[in-house]
C-alpha cells in the first residue's frame, strides 16, 4: 500500500501519543449534556470540559460510509463504501466494503509502531462474507486484536455475527449486553497493552442504534425526565446550546413542519398512549447512551490506572445524526435529538450529518484552552490525518503518501485559523457541498437543489437558489467535479430491497473477493 513504507521507516524516530478513538451510533447532535442535552453523560462531558468541542463537525450521514471515511481518511466512495454492506454492486464506489488499496488508520498507526485494538461495530465488510474472512475483517485490516459484531444492527442481547479476532463467538452468558461487552473488551486491551509500545484503540459502540433495548432499572431512572414531552425539552436544549456557545445567541429555534409532511405535531396533539410510548422510548434511548457513558468512564480509568493518561488523546464522535426509522414516534424522538438541525440520518441536511466531536489530551496542561468550542468546519475524513499527526512529526509526508483529502485537526484545537475548504456529501442520491458559509443541498437526485447561507441560516430554512443562481451553478459544478473524481456516479436511488435484489441479480458473486 502506498505510504506504508514511509511510515515504517519513520516509526522508530517519533515520540508517540496513545490514541483512544470512540465512535457511537445514530446519536443526535444535542443528546450529550455538553451539547445541550438532558441525557446524563458526566464522563463524556468531563472530556469535553477538559478539551475541545467542535460545533461544525460533519459526518457522511450514514453508518457504513462514515465508518469507511473514518477508517481510511477517504471520502466513502473512494474507499468503495458509497452505500451499504448489504450488496456488492461491482461498481468502484459501491463494493460494500472498504477497498483493499486504501490504507486504514489501524494500518497507518501500526506502521508507526503502535499496537492497534478495536472493540465494537465494524460494518465495513460485505454481508456475503460474514461467515468466512475475505481479507476485510478488522484483524485483516490493521488491528492486532478485535472483539465485536461485523453487522450494522441487531439485538443488544444476542448480536450476530460476533467475532473475537477471526473466531466466531456463539456462546454468550444470560446477562450479556453488547454495550457492556464492548467496554469490557476495550478495557481488557488497555490492561494487557505492553508498556514499551504506543496504543491505538478504536471503540465503536452500537448504542444508541435501534432496537431500543436497555435494562429496565436504567430505563426507569430516565422516565420522569421525558414526561414533559419533546416541545419543552427541545426548547430547553436550544437554550442550553446558546449558553454553551454551540449556536448563535440571536437565533430562534425553527419548527420543521415540512419534515412531517406539512405540520409537525405538538406534544399536546398526541394521544395519552402515544405520549406514554414516546416517553418510554426516549427514556430507553437515553439509558442506552448513559450506559455507553459509563463505559467511557471505565476506559478513561483504565488508561489512568495503566499510567498512560498523560500521554493519551481521546476523541469522541457519532457516525450520523439521529434516525427517523422508528416510525412516527421515532421521528419525534429524532427531531429532539437533532436539535436544532433539520432532517435525519440518511440525508445530507444538517440533522443527518452533524455530530458532536470532542478532542481531549489526558494531560490537562496539553489542552490549549479547556472547554473551548471550535467553530471551524471539520469532517470525518479528518480523523485519520489527525491520528497520524498525533503519531508522528512526519505527518504531512505520510498524509500525502496516502493521498488523504482531509486535514489534521490539531491546529484547529490550538486555535489556529484554517484555510477555507470545501466539504462534500452524498448518500442514496442525497447530495451536498459546504463551501465557506454556503451550502448546496438536495434530498435526492430528483429534488431541486437548495442554496443555504449557513452564516445567517444554519438551520436550512431559507432556499436562496432563486436569488443567487450563479452561486448555485458554481457550487453544483464543484460538487459534480468531486463526484466524478471519487466514483459517485451514476447516482442510484432505488428503494432498499429493490436495490439489493437488482445488483445481486446482476452480480451473483457476493464474496467481496477480487
Amino acid at each position: 500500500m502506498a505510504g506504508m513504507a514511509a511510515m515504517e521507516a519513520d516509526a522508530q524516530h517519533c515520540d508517540k501519543t496513545n490514541v483512544v478513538l470512540i465512535l457511537c451510533d445514530d446519536m443526535g447532535f444535542s443528546d450529550l449534556g455538553c451539547y445541550g442535552g438532558e441525557v446524563q453523560t458526566p464522563n463524556i462531558d468531563s472530556l469535553a470540559m477538559k478539551g475541545t468541542r467542535f460545533s461544525q463537525f460533519k459526518n457522511t450521514g450514514r453508518s457504513c460510509p462514515s465508518r469507511a471515511a473514518l477508517l481510511t481518511g477517504q471520502y466513502q466512495h473512494r474507499a468503495g463504501m458509497g452505500w451499504m454492506t448489504a450488496v456488492d454492486e461491482h461498481r468502484p464506489g459501491y463494493r460494500g466494503q472498504i477497498d483493499a488499496d486504501c490504507p486504514t488508520v489501524a494500518e497507518a498507526m501500526r506502521a508507526n509502531g503502535y499496537s492497534t485494538y478495536m472493540s465494537g461495530k465494524w460494518h465495513v465488510t460485505l454481508e456475503g462474507a460474514f461467515d468466512a474472512p475475505n481479507g476485510s475483517y478488522p484483524v485483516e485490516r490493521g488491528f492486532d486484536k478485535y472483539y465485536g459484531c461485523l453487522s450494522g444492527g441487531g439485538s443488544y442481547y444476542r448480536p450476530q455475527p460476533l467475532y473475537n479476532n477471526l473466531e466466531r463467538v456463539t456462546e454468550l452468558p444470560d446477562d450479556y449486553y453488547y454495550t457492556t461487552a464492548i467496554t469490557d473488551s476495550a478495557v481488557s486491551y488497555i490492561r494487557q497493552h505492553p508498556d514499551d509500545k504506543p496504543m491505538f484503540l478504536y471503540v465503536a459502540y452500537y448504542a444508541p442504534h435501534l432496537p431500543l433495548q436497555a435494562p429496565e432499572e436504567r430505563v426507569e431512572k430516565c422516565l420522569a425526565r421525558y414526561a414533559v414531552g419533546y416541545d419543552v425539552l427541545r426548547e430547553q436544549r436550544f437554550e442550553r446550546q446558546k449558553m454553551l456557545g454551540l449556536v448563535p445567541a440571536d437565533m430562534e429555534l425553527p419548527v420543521y413542519d415540512r419534515e412531517f409532511g406539512g405540520k409537525r405535531p405538538a406534544w399536546t396533539d398526541l394521544t395519552d398512549e402515544q405520549r406514554r410510548q414516546w416517553t418510554r422510548d426516549m427514556a430507553t434511548y437515553a439509558a442506552m447512551i448513559e450506559i455507553m457513558d459509563d463505559g467511557v468512564g471505565e476506559l478513561v480509568n483504565a488508561v489512568k490506572e495503566k499510567g498512560m493518561l498523560e500521554n493519551t488523546v481521546f476523541m469522541f464522535l457519532s457516525d450520523n445524526g439521529a434516525t427517523n426509522e422508528g416510525g412516527y414516534l421515532g421521528q419525534l424522538m429524532a427531531d429532539l435529538s437533532n436539535t436544532p438541525y433539520r432532517s435525519y440520518k440518511q440525508w445530507c441536511f444538517q440533522g443527518g450529518t452533524s455530530t458532536p466531536f470532542i478532542l481531549t489530551y489526558g494531560d490537562a496542561d496539553k489542552n490549549p484552552a479547556p472547554g473551548t468550542i471550535c467553530t471551524q468546519p471539520a469532517h470525518i475524513i479528518d480523523v485519520m490525518p489527525t491520528c497520524i499527526n498525533l503519531a508522528t512529526e512526519n505527518y504531512v509526508e505520510q498524509s500525502e503518501s496516502c493521498n488523504l483529502p482531509g486535514i489534521s485537526l490539531l491546529p484547529s484545537v490550538r486555535g489556529e485559523e484554517e484555510a477555507e475548504r470545501n466539504l462534500y456529501f452524498e448518500h442514496q442520491s442525497s447530495c451536498a457541498i459546504i463551501s465557506g458559509n454556503w451550502k448546496l443541498v438536495r434530498a435526492n437526485r430528483n429534488a431541486p437543489w437548495e442554496l443555504i447561507n449557513l452564516e445567517n441560516d444554519p438551520f436550512e430554512t431559507d432556499d436562496l437558489s432563486g436569488r443567487y443562481p450563479e452561486k448555485k451553478s458554481e457550487l453544483e459544478k464543484k460538487w459534480n467535479e468531486w463526484a466524478d473524481s471519487v466514483n459517485v456516479f451514476p447516482l442510484e436511488d432505488k428503494p432498499w430491497t429493490e436495490r439489493i435484489n437488482y445488483y445481486k441479480g446482476l452480480n451473483p458473486d457476493q464474496s467481496g473477493k477480487e
